[in-house]
């Protein structure tokens, strides 16, 4: 990052679990700094759905390096992920052509719901973390049965990873959805089923759904159970790869309060 900033920057690594992104500061001037971000951040920027893009330079080995305004603010808490404005951003995204013709255009293949349950099986399948076998078979057999019922849907882009702490609000009460880098053409259920399920009271999902701009009915009730059910068996499968045995048993446990409260399992 120095080779492009100048040694008069100070660098410094942002977290995340890429390890690809940096803030930089030098003489009041401030950048978030990532490497190998999506093309897709460019329109992001346009949207005002991410800080604003400042730069992008392509680096000698092929890399890309893009810089965004750091702006002054914090994540959302939990709680806050009730408010209406994250409900209307998150509308905005999902009915957005000009993001999905890009994402399209990238490339981005519609997640297809058979492919997506072929990708858990297959990495059950090569699983050695042997406490999970029954409650995943129990959660892949109720993915396989429920199946018809998620097909052949309408596709938006969807962020698919709704946690509170991807929601920034600035100092100048802006709000952005960040860490674009799993995004995808897929049933906006999926990012529905994640924020109601996590986040939102159901005796209120009504209401939010209502600011969002549709209504509850049973096939989005549906199909959002069958997203919750099915990412919270691939972040398990996550954590599994990454030897991450403490976090895999913590989504293991919120698997099976799921399947209780969806009546998959027993108590």
């Amino acid at each position: 990052m120095e080779q492009i900033l100048g040694n008069d920057w100070t660098i410094t690594p942002a977290g995340g679990s890429t390890g690809e992104a940096y803030y930089a500061h030098h003489e009041g001037k401030r950048l978030f700094l990532k490497r190998n971000s999506s093309p897709f951040l460019a329109v992001l920027s346009a949207e005002g759905i991410v800080p604003k893009l400042v730069w992008t330079k392509r680096m000698e080995n092929g890399d890309v390096i893009t810089a965004q305004q750091w702006l002054e603010g914090r994540e959302l808490k939990p709680e806050e992920i009730k408010h209406p404005r994250v409900a209307q951003l998150l509308s905005k995204i999902h009915h957005s052509s000009e993001l999905l013709d890009l994402l399209m255009r990238l490339g981005k293949q519609p997640l297809d719901p058979i492919d997506y349950l072929n990708d858990l099986k297959k990495q059950e399948q090569c699983s050695s973390f042997i406490n999970t076998q029954i409650e995943i078979h129990q959660a892949l057999r109720y993915l396989e049965q429920q199946l018809p019922h998620v097909q052949n849907q309408k596709k938006v882009v969807c962020h698919s990873d709704m946690n509170h702490n991807n929601w920034l609000l600035t100092d100048a009460d802006q709000l952005y959805l960040i860490d674009w880098d799993n995004a995808m053409v897929a049933d906006p259920a999926m990012d529905l089923g994640m924020i109601l399920h996590w986040y939102i009271p159901e005796e209120e999902w009504d209401v939010w759904l209502d600011t969002y701009g549709i209504e509850l009915d049973e096939p989005l009730l549906v199909r959002m159970h069958w997203y919750i059910v099915a990412q919270t068996v691939s972040f398990i499968q996550w954590h599994k790869n990454r030897r991450e045995e403490s976090e895999a048993a913590r989504w293991l446990e919120d698997l099976k309060r799921l399947m209780v409260k969806l009546g998959i399992i027993n108590i």
